[in-house]
């Protein structure tokens, strides 16, 4: 079993170059790296909304307009955690499946957030 530790560890842009350049790739990216980026991003505490907004900005002008973004999540510490994430995405994707993958990956995050917030004990449909 893999602690939150080690979850957390993992490197995040690495597995997003992978996961977005090569199809045998993909599995780790929305596995272990889904769930990397939703520890940390858990603990500087935010909200799955944030993320799925994201997504839509993601979906709407591409990952790199995303990444271009003052402020991507809505804390100066959130933002700091995923900028690395969304860089590296948008020096890796250059389709438009790409950003597809890469608003759907920011959705499996908010999905995994949200049933760390639920297990909890959270509401997590206030943040969603």
């Amino acid at each position: 079993m893999t602690t939150d530790a080690e979850l957390a560890a993992l490197d995040i842009p690495e597995l997003l170059r992978a996961g977005l350049t090569e199809e045998t790739q993909h599995r780790a990216l929305f596995g272990e790296g889904a769930v990397g980026a939703a520890v940390v991003l858990d603990r500087l505490h935010v909200i799955p909304r944030s993320l799925t907004y994201l997504a839509s900005v993601v979906r709407a002008g591409g990952v790199r307009v995303a990444a271009g973004l003052a402020e991507p999540l809505p804390e100066a510490e959130q933002t700091e955690a995923v900028r690395p994430w969304l860089s590296t995405a948008a020096d890796t994707v250059t389709t438009v499946d790409g950003d597809e993958d890469v608003a759907r990956w920011l959705e499996a995050v908010a999905t995994i957030v949200t049933a760390r917030l639920t297990a909890r004990g959270e509401r997590p449909s206030l943040g969603q």
